[in-house]
């Protein structure tokens, strides 16, 4: 029995213990701990400015004058060989691609870079909507468009690892919907992935858990639904007509059963609205850090 759960849990593909970093002599990040299993989407919630993108830079090897231990895939990021990049794939928030090539000849370089398998630049494009624009410089790209396109540039060696920061900056809501469809399903490949946002609704549909940073710190850690459920029931209210005015109401979901008004109400078909409502990310970031995620 022991045997057969110890199989099926997922392995640990990302281990930081008490990482501390400086720019210069004030340290920067503090006290970071955590670990990130196989196929889970990790979210970095927090402001402009926590901390988040530096510790990304620490786990992808870019910033190695880090004191603690981060590994990933069994491997100290400041310790890294060049193999560590077949195994990673990152997707900054401002795109690093050639303005004067197309967009196939963009994937086809930087796909050259890598020694391992592949994956189809035809059916990457597509996926994005990009398929018809193949070969269009990206200079004449949107914004969102080369979004796009730096998205599947960090899928082409299929890594097993995805840095992705603030992976929906700057795209409008079809194209939002797209790309989190994306990082859904290459979740569902077995891929671990990381999220850098500041976006509570990004983190909250797709994060299996997130930790709050602030000032260089975790303040917590947990899964969305924790949070939300943790830090205070969610509430209905509903609105009906009485002596020609009109009368709100309201009870805590898990008690509406007690709520004899309501139950009259629903009984006699006499709501004129119902809705109920929880607290957000952005308002436990708030309650538990002091500081906003804007």
């Amino acid at each position: 029995m022991n045997e057969k759960k110890k199989t099926n849990e997922k392995k640990t593909v990302i281990d930081v213990n008490k990482v501390f970093f400086s720019y210069d002599k004030t340290p920067f990040l503090k006290d970071i701990t955590f670990q990130v299993r196989q196929g889970e989407i990790f979210g970095f919630l927090g402001p402009s400015g926590a901390g988040k993108s530096t510790l990304q830079k620490v786990l992808t090897g870019i910033c190695t004058n880090y004191e603690g231990s981060a590994r990933i895939l069994g491997v100290e990021s400041k310790n890294h060989k060049k193999d560590f990049y077949e195994k990673i794939g990152v997707d900054f928030e401002f795109p690093s691609l050639f303005e004067k090539l197309t967009a196939r000849e963009n994937l086809e370089y930087f796909a050259s870079l890598y020694s391992g398998n592949k994956r189809e630049i035809e059916e990457l494009l597509a996926e994005v909507d990009l398929y018809n624009h193949a070969d269009k410089k990206v200079s004449a790209f949107s914004k969102g468009m080369k979004s796009r396109l730096n998205f599947i540039k960090a899928l082409l060696h299929d890594p097993e690892v995805l840095f992705l920061d603030e992976p929906t900056s700057g795209l409008d809501p079809t194209n939002a919907k797209t790309m989190k469809d994306l990082i859904r399903k290459e979740r569902e490949k077995g891929k671990t992935i990381i999220i850098t946002t500041h976006n509570m609704l990004d983190a909250t549909e797709l994060c299996d858990r997130v930790v709050f940073i602030a000032d260089g710190q975790m303040k917590a850690l947990d899964t969305p639904h924790n949070f939300i459920m943790s830090r205070g029931a969610a509430k209905v209210t509903y609105t009906y007509q009485e002596n020609g005015l009109e009368q709100t109401g309201s009870a805590v979901l898990s008690e509406i059963s007690r709520d004899v008004k309501l139950q009259q109400l629903i009984a006699e078909n006499a709501l004129t609205s119902i809705h109920s409502a929880e607290p957000t990310l952005n308002d436990i970031f708030i309650e538990i850090t002091g500081a906003g995620l804007d």
